[in-house]
């Protein structure tokens, strides 16, 4: 059953080095997405411990346009720690801050000297902290793909930020947790209509996360063999993963998600040479869906 509010858009960018990213983490670039009626933006953590400054400069840059962490990992930072920060922040910006969680990637977390072994119980663990230390849930968000953890994030969170995600999958989450929390699904977009380039774009995006099980196990539960994930993605899972081609198209796309239970769709814009591009031009042109 999908919720009665209304069906929000927003701005999901990385946490990578490249030019694109690193201009939408900027004050500026925060404040062209609230200019153009965007009704909430996520950033990236990142690998860096602790909650990065840029969630406050974003926030001081602008108005009143919600900010969230997309996402935040629990292995990189204390929770004692993240709870100030995130108190520090609503205190001088009531409303404004989204704490968004999640459990990151057995590989990322291995090579940093942590065991992965039970990701779900160090979520509990996490939250049992934050609580102790005073951070309600009615702050926070959980990266949840599975049953388990969608679960939990409509238990003891606001809800879920599903990324790398099939409309198929904002459906089961809306059915598991349920018509009261929020679902933020993130949906990758390349304003593209030239199949092969789109593909292209959007193949280069997909590489690192078809290698990490958290990602191609969530696939698969909804029937994406070993022929859609191998050698890159098979052109069916790339259209289901990144929207390609005009407005029209990608607004397809988004009423898809809201149908099927989203609260708020979340862009991420996969431009042509993240080194050389920033995504103001696309930001611009995806203002025509608010």
């Amino acid at each position: 059953m999908a919720s009665h509010r209304s069906k929000t858009v927003g701005i999901w960018t990385s946490g990578s080095t490249t030019l694109a990213d690193g201009w939408a983490r900027t004050p500026a670039g925060a404040q062209v997405v609230e200019q153009l009626g965007f009704d909430e933006l996520w950033i990236s953590g990142g690998f860096t411990p602790g909650l990065p400054i840029m969630f406050d400069d974003a926030i001081g840059a602008t108005l009143a346009i919600p900010v969230a962490s997309g996402i935040i990992s629990i292995y990189h930072t204390d929770p004692v720690e993240i709870a100030g920060r995130v108190s520090a922040i609503q205190e001088s910006y009531p409303g404004r801050f989204i704490l968004g969680l999640g459990t990151s990637h057995g590989p990322v977390v291995e090579r940093m000297g942590q065991s992965y072994a039970k990701p779900y119980t160090k979520m509990v663990e996490y939250l049992d902290a934050l609580d102790a230390a005073g951070l309600p849930a009615s702050g926070r968000l959980l990266a949840a793909l599975g049953p388990r953890m969608l679960t939990l994030a409509a238990e003891r969170s606001l809800g879920a930020h599903p990324y790398f995600v099939p409309v198929e999958h904002t459906a089961f989450a809306r059915e598991v947790m349920g018509p009261g929390p929020r679902l933020v699904p993130e949906q990758a977009v390349v304003l593209e209509t030239d199949p092969a380039t789109a593909r292209a774009i959007a193949r280069r995006h997909m590489k690192g996360y078809l290698q990490l099980p958290n990602y191609t196990g969530n696939l698969r539960r909804f029937g994406w063999g070993d022929e859609d994930i191998d050698g890159g993605g098979s052109d069916r899972l790339v259209d289901a993963i990144v929207v390609w081609g005009s407005i029209e198209q990608i607004n397809e796309r988004v009423r898809a998600h809201h149908d099927a239970g989203a609260d708020t769709v979340v862009l991420q814009v996969i431009v042509a040479d993240p080194e050389q591009d920033t995504q103001e031009p696309a930001y611009r042109e995806l203002a025509a869906l608010l």
